[in-house]
C-alpha cells in the first residue's frame, strides 16, 4: 500500500513567489493569499494580485463562489510550465474578505524573522 502525505502549504507572498525563491519549485506545496483581479468559469482559472505580483490559480477542484474584487486564500501545488509560467493547483480555497493585507505581510516578515533567530540560537 503506497503513502501519500499532503503536505502543508508554505506560506509565501506573491512577491516572493519568483524563480530566485526557494518555493518556486514543480509541486511545492504552498499558500497563497490575493485579490481575485480574473476568473473564467469555462477554464477554472483565477488570477489573484497583491501588489504589482499576481499568480494564476487552477480552481477545478474547489467549490467556492469566486467574487471579482474579493481576497482570497489558496492552498495547493505549484505547476511550473516550460516557459516558466506558473499555476497553484488549488486544494482549498477561502474567502479572507477582511483581512488586511499590509498587516498579513507585515506579520509574515515578523515571524521569518523570528524563525531566524531561533534557528541561528539553535546552532550550536
Amino acid at each position: 500500500m503506497a503513502s501519500s502525505t499532503i503536505k502543508s502549504g508554505a506560506l509565501v507572498t506573491l512577491q516572493e513567489l519568483n524563480s530566485s525563491s526557494p518555493h518556486f519549485k514543480q509541486g511545492a506545496s504552498l499558500r497563497v493569499t490575493g485579490k481575485l483581479q480574473d476568473y473564467s468559469i469555462e477554464t477554472a482559472i483565477a488570477v489573484i494580485v497583491d501588489e504589482s505580483a499576481n499568480l494564476k490559480i487552477d480552481t477545478q477542484h474547489l467549490s467556492l463562489n469566486l467574487r471579482v474584487g474579493s481576497i482570497y486564500q489558496f492552498i495547493g501545488e505549484l505547476l511550473i510550465q516550460p516557459n516558466n509560467e506558473t499555476i497553484l493547483k488549488a486544494r482549498v480555497g477561502r474567502n479572507v474578505d477582511g483581512m488586511d493585507l499590509n498587516l498579513y505581510r507585515q506579520s509574515l516578515r515578523l515571524l521569518r524573522e523570528f524563525q531566524a533567530d531561533q534557528t541561528s540560537s539553535q546552532a550550536p
